[in-house]
Formats: C-alpha cells, sequence, structure tokens
C-alpha cells in the first residue's frame, strides 16, 4: 500500500512546543502534579473593552465572510499601528491580516518559494519556521548565533549564509526561544550586508514586540533601514501584546506585490479570519494601551525570578534576555551527569525528559530551537508556580551524580 501521507508533510516535524504542553496536560488528567513552563502563552485575560467589542459585533450581525486578508477597518487599524509605533506607512493595500501569525509567516513563505529557494533561519528559532519553509517547497538554512554573542546572528555570519538561491531572512526580535532582542546598531550591520544582495527579502517577526525590558530601545529593521522596505514583510499580531492567543488574528505590512501574492494563497487556503476576532482586534489595537506597559513590569520581574533561580540550580548557567516571556538556560554543565536511577544526562533531550518524570516540571528542549545543550521556560505564568517549579529544577540538578 501506499503511504497516506505526502512527501512535503514527511518533510517535517511536529510542533515539540505543543508536543510538551500536551504531555503535561496527559500528565495531569492521570493526576500527576505537573508544573507546564512549555507553552509560550500569556497568562493574563483579555482585556474587557476587546471582549466587549466581540460581543457588539456579534450583536451587530458581524458574523459574514469579510475580506479574504481583512476587513478594511482592521487593515487601517494595523496601518496606523505601524506608523503610530513604528514610523512605518503602509496603505491598506499593503496590510494583510490572517489566522494568526503563523498563517501570515506560512502564506508569505508558500506565495513565494520555488524549490531549491534558500531561507535563512538564524538559531535559536522559533520551532515552526524550518518546518514552514520545508512545507512550502524552501530549503532552511540554520545559521548559529551564539550565546556569547546573546544568540544573535552576526553580519560575518549572515554574509556567509547567503547564496544566489536564498530568498529569504527571517529575523525574530524579541526572540522565541531566547528572548534577545536586536538593536538598532546590531540591525543597521545586517542591513548593510542585505544591502549587497537585493535578491534577498527580509520577513521580520515582531510578535513580542511590547515585551521589552529595562531601557532597551525597540526597532524593526525597515524603520531602522528604510531603503529595504521595498523587501521587507513586518509581520505582527495581537495574541502575545493583548493575551488574545485563541482569537488568531496576525497582520504583516509590505510591498503590495507581495500583499497581493499572500492574498492569492489566503483566497484558496483560510479565506477570512474570523469576523468576531477581526473586529475584537480593531478594538485592541485603537482602543487603550495603557494595560501593556503594566503587564510588562509583572513580565520583567517574573524574568528576573526565574533568571536568578536558575542560575542558583548546580550546571545550569542562564542568560538575562531583553524582551519576551523566555528563557533559554545552558545545560553544559549538567552533560555527562547521571540521575538516581541511573540515567545518564547526554542531551537536552534527555534532560527534558527526565526532569518531566523526576519532578512533574514541562520545559522545551534546546533541540527543537535548533541549538543545544539548552532548554527554553516559558515564565508567562504566576510568581508562585515560578517560584515552585524552579525549586524544582534546582532539586533535580543537585541529585545529579
Amino acid at each position: 500500500m501506499s503511504s497516506l501521507q505526502s512527501s512535503a508533510l514527511a518533510r517535517v516535524k511536529p510542533s515539540a512546543t505543543l508536543a510538551v504542553t500536551a504531555r503535561a496536560r496527559e500528565l495531569k488528567r492521570e493526576g500527576r502534579d505537573v508544573i507546564g513552563l512549555g507553552a509560550g502563552e500569556p497568562d493574563f485575560d483579555t482585556p474587557d473593552n476587546i471582549k466587549e467589542a466581540a460581543i457588539a459585533a456579534i450583536r451587530r450581525g458581524e458574523t459574514k465572510y469579510t475580506d479574504v486578508d481583512g476587513l478594511p477597518e482592521l487593515k487601517a487599524a494595523v496601518a496606523a499601528k505601524f506608523s503610530r509605533e513604528n514610523g512605518l506607512t503602509y496603505g491598506v493595500n499593503q496590510i494583510h491580516v490572517a489566522p494568526g501569525g503563523k498563517t501570515v509567516i506560512y502564506n508569505a513563505l508558500l506565495a513565494t518559494l520555488s524549490p531549491g529557494d534558500e531561507v535563512i533561519v538564524p538559531a535559536p528559532y522559533w520551532v515552526s519556521y524550518p518546518d514552514m519553509v520545508l512545507l512550502a517547497g524552501g530549503e532552511p538554512v540554520r545559521v548559529v548565533g551564539h550565546e556569547a554573542d546573546g544568540f544573535k546572528l552576526k553580519p560575518a555570519a549572515l554574509e556567509a549564509a547567503i547564496t544566489p538561491r536564498t530568498k529569504w531572512l527571517i529575523l525574530n526580535s524579541p526572540s522565541n526561544p531566547t528572548g534577545a532582542a536586536y538593536t538598532g546598531a546590531e540591525l543597521e550591520a545586517l542591513a548593510a550586508v542585505l544591502r549587497c544582495h537585493p535578491q534577498v527579502w527580509i520577513m521580520t517577526d515582531d510578535m513580542y514586540e511590547h515585551l521589552i525590558y529595562g531601557d532597551f530601545d525597540y526597532k524593526t529593521i525597515a524603520q531602522v533601514a528604510p531603503d529595504l522596505y521595498d523587501r521587507t514583510l513586518t509581520v505582527n499580531g495581537v495574541s502575545k501584546a493583548y493575551a488574545m492567543t485563541g482569537w488568531r488574528i496576525g497582520y504583516g505590512g509590505g510591498p503590495k506585490p507581495l500583499i497581493d501574492l499572500m492574498r492569492k494563497v489566503a483566497g484558496q487556503t483560510t479565506s477570512n479570519p474570523s469576523s468576531v476576532s477581526q473586529w475584537a482586534a480593531v478594538e485592541a489595537l485603537n482602543g487603550p494601551q495603557d494595560f501593556i506597559g503594566e503587564r510588562a513590569k509583572h513580565f520583567e520581574a517574573r524574568r528576573d525570578l526565574v533568571v536568578s533561580m536558575l542560575n542558583q540550580a548546580p550546571g545550569i548557567r542562564c542568560a538575562t534576555p531583553e524582551g519576551a516571556f523566555y528563557v533559554y538556560p545552558s545545560i553544559e554543565g549538567l552533560i555527562g551527569k547521571r540521575t538516581e536511577g541511573g540515567v545518564t544526562i547526554d542531551s537536552d533531550d534527555t534532560f527534558a525528559t527526565e526532569l518531566l518524570d523526576a519532578e512533574g516540571v514541562a520545559v522545551v528542549q534546546g533541540s527543537a530551537f535548533g541549538l543545544s545543550p539548552y532548554f527554553r521556560i516559558s515564565y508567562a505564568t504566576s510568581e508562585s508556580v515560578l517560584e515552585e517549579g524552579c525549586r524544582r529544577i534546582q532539586r533535580f540538578c543537585a541529585g545529579l551524580r
């Protein structure tokens, strides 16, 4: 019998972050005391004014199909956001709205990649980038941003990775999984390389833009290098800043020819995002924004707590990230040690498995993000849960021999 699975799907792996979350839920259903630090989802609720806007839309009967890639009112709100917060000017015909930021990214890749086209994906990377490239027929090119460089792509490494087949560079700042964010100067240094390679398009995933800590000055690359505007897709959404993960609204701004191609993809796949979610997103972008900074202060306090406690765990080294709600600690000091049960910690995969079995703490192994031996913790949960989770990690590490 021939295989049911397509050759395209055979090239990709299931999402590791979703798998960890599912395993933690399964153990909880079995009665285990599990602390899930794997999911990248804010624990705050969607603000009431946004909920009320959705309810009002339902009562107005706004429950029909909309334009394939977004309501005109939402596109106008997105364009106003880009102008207000990023100094970027887009017409409504340069805006693409889709069911989540992931769909915006995938639509762009599917619209532009031909077999053999290469996409530079700096590692550590969000788990979905390489597999979306593969599904769209392209070839992901992994380029490591080392811990010593703040987990960020260096200009020389970018230059070395570019070939005549390079179609896209994907940048994610602040980063999932490391929380690393590029300064304006660092983006300008990458832009200097990209100016020499006009065939390379830039996709910047700014989903964690508002989760920035201390006095860090956030910039996106089209803002820093306006001469690259005509080959940059700036991706964002309402999931993280507005605690609207389940509403599934992402958006992007870019050159009209690219947006036209992405609309063509959407017309034959998802069609429009939920009409009700779109009206909620209009309110999110146009309504009060003060709560975002208030919530960011809570995340910053959680970051500081987690970094401090993890650095007290024997064998773990944890850098302090600039943004997002993740840390990416090294377990280099634990490799080769054994658990009480005699299992050797030979990789971050083994570490994550043994930590979950022994202490009931779910984290995501670094191999899923393209750089080992590390693991990712999401601190988008309460301080009490984080304290207990970190205490268990400390205990697990102290018990290794």
